[in-house]
């Protein structure tokens, strides 16, 4: 991997890493620093979510209060895959429950940095290793 892959790739986790941290998911101002103006996700729940809905209602998503449950993610991943996009694969438990979990990586431009374009995430069955 060359250093401006790893560099992109390093910059991408981080703020993955930043969208599973409470503090950052109950800041609109952070949320909003983080996501793409274009964002979409379908969640694990196979719920639709656009950058609106995303910027309004993360706040009140599980995983957002630091006294209650957080997302444990594990072998985070990921590939350059053109100029200025990341795609990031991992899993998380969350109260018992695994995901399976991909996400692009945006960067427009300087000013903007890197932000979350796509996001999925696959309920994985207990019955599956």
């Amino acid at each position: 991997m060359t250093d401006e892959a790893a560099e992109a790739v390093r910059a991408a986790i981080e703020g993955e890493l930043r969208l599973l941290d409470p503090a950052v998911r109950a800041s609109r101002a952070q949320t909003l620093r983080l996501l793409d103006p274009e964002f979409t996700e379908v969640g694990a729940s196979g719920r639709h979510y656009t950058y609106e809905v995303m910027v309004a209602e993360l706040a009140e998503h599980p995983g957002s209060s630091a006294d209650g449950a957080l997302y444990e993610p594990s072998d985070i991943t990921g590939v350059l895959l053109a100029p200025g996009l990341v795609h990031l694969t991992y899993e998380t438990r969350f109260e018992g429950r695994r995901a399976r979990r991909s996400s692009l990586w945006r960067k427009r431009d300087e000013e903007a940095g890197w932000r979350m374009y796509y996001h999925q995430g696959t309920p994985v069955p207990p019955d599956v290793p």
